[in-house]
């Protein structure tokens, strides 16, 4: 306002609150995780993608019909040395033994340890990383429905060793007694890959330590090499595996304007209540 003096005089504004955040905006911004909360939802999560990957239909025919596919392409690129790793790998017994629990314990374990790790030193990138595993392995599912594959080691006439069967080992959901309880034909895409990439990511991503930094890439490598001396995948279910990861950061990125490895370390349990307007 002027004064009489025509000189414009400061007049304090009323103290206003900041906006309060809608519902979306607060489901967007990185909050503490809670713990019975990711408990449970991880724990529903696995439990509802077993149910949704084991109810594909598993059609055996497809199946093998796009495996020889995939086989005769791979040949075409000139990269389908799977059968020669396999063979390989079988004739060195405690390799291929080491192999098998490593494919059937190591997918499960490191995955719930990296989640660990982030939910008690990154608090505020949890819920994004999460997010990314969870996208990855929803969009999976997509792919176990519209492209039932079977395994190397299911194939027709195929020469590739089943080294779970021929060696009595314990774990594989995918071969001897316990193959009833998983499908089958659903090898594309290899989750395998899609997870331990997610976990060497992240560690390298965040990790302080160099030796635990290279042990995060090399954890994805040895994981591919397993997958395919086991006879449980060819490399393009790999390829199907990092096309769903990627799918997952895009999907990060999307949701949290960042991706998960940008956003802030620490972060409150929750956002500060917005000030209340102030009376005269």
């Amino acid at each position: 306002m002027t004064s009489l003096e025509g000189r414009e005089e400061a007049v304090p504004h009323p103290v206003t609150a900041e906006a309060r955040p809608g519902p979306l905006q607060r489901l967007r911004t990185p909050r503490r995780p809670r713990l019975w909360f990711e408990v449970l939802l991880i724990a529903v999560s696995y439990w509802t993608y077993s149910l949704v990957r084991n109810a594909v239909p598993e059609q055996k025919a497809e199946a093998l019909r796009n495996a020889d596919w995939i086989w005769k392409a791979e040949h075409h690129l000139g990269i389908a040395v799977e059968e020669s790793v396999n063979h390989a790998v079988n004739s060195v017994t405690w390799l291929i033994i080491g192999m098998n629990y490593y494919y059937a314990t190591l997918h499960f374990v490191v995955t719930l340890g990296v989640l660990v790790w982030l939910y008690r030193s990154h608090p505020g990138r949890y819920a994004a990383t999460r997010m990314v595993l969870f996208a990855t392995t929803g969009v999976a599912l997509v792919g176990y429905y519209l492209y039932p594959l079977a395994p190397p080691r299911l194939m027709n006439g195929g020469a590739f060793v089943d080294t779970v069967l021929v060696h009595q080992t314990w774990g594989s959901m995918a071969s001897g007694d316990l193959k009833n309880m998983s499908n089958q034909y659903a090898a594309m895409p290899s989750m395998h890959i899609g997870w331990s990439l997610w976990c060497g990511l992240t560690i390298f991503a965040l990790a302080t330590v160099p030796w635990v930094r290279i042990l995060g890439l090399l954890y994805p490598a040895a994981t591919l090499v397993v997958i395919v001396a086991t006879a449980n995948h060819f490399w393009l279910d790999a390829v199907g595996g990092i096309l769903c990861l990627t799918f997952g950061f895009t999907v990060a990125r999307v949701w949290y304007g960042a991706l998960p490895y940008a956003l802030p370390k620490l972060v409150p349990a929750r956002a500060p209540a917005a000030l209340l307007p102030t009376n005269a």
